[in-house]
């Protein structure tokens, strides 16, 4: 059983810089891959990023690629996210989440992962 928490949203002006925590609680942290996730009102959660176990392999959304990056470290039980000229877009509910697989062509999906977060809202204000 992994639990997680997520901090370091919040309410910022569009270019602006938010960087995103998500600690892990239970057993064996780095024998998952990590995701972030978002859910904006009336739409689909949708995978912006994910980590391999030990945080050598990465994938992004298109839409965030270049702005946002997402990193681990398995010594604090926490990944990151990392995100950079937000736009008014990026708007949501952000979630961590944690899969028991690493493959590029199922990391995207939310069916891959076993634990989530509560989530932390990003406003972005243009």
């Amino acid at each position: 059983q992994v639990q997680l928490v997520e901090s370091g949203g919040g309410l910022v002006q569009a270019g602006d810089s938010l960087r995103l925590s998500c600690i892990a609680s239970g057993r064996d942290f780095s024998s998952h891959a990590m995701g972030w996730f978002r859910q904006a009102p009336g739409k689909e959660r949708e995978n912006v990023a994910a980590v391999n176990f030990g945080g050598s392999k990465t994938h992004y959304a298109d839409s965030v690629k270049g702005r946002f990056t997402i990193s681990r470290d398995n010594a604090k039980n926490a990944v990151y996210q990392q995100m950079n000229s937000l736009k008014p877009e990026d708007t949501a509910v952000y979630y961590c989440a944690a899969a028991y697989e690493w493959a590029l062509a199922t990391i995207t999906k939310t069916a891959s992962y076993i634990y989530w977060g509560q989530g932390t809202q990003v406003t972005v204000s243009s």
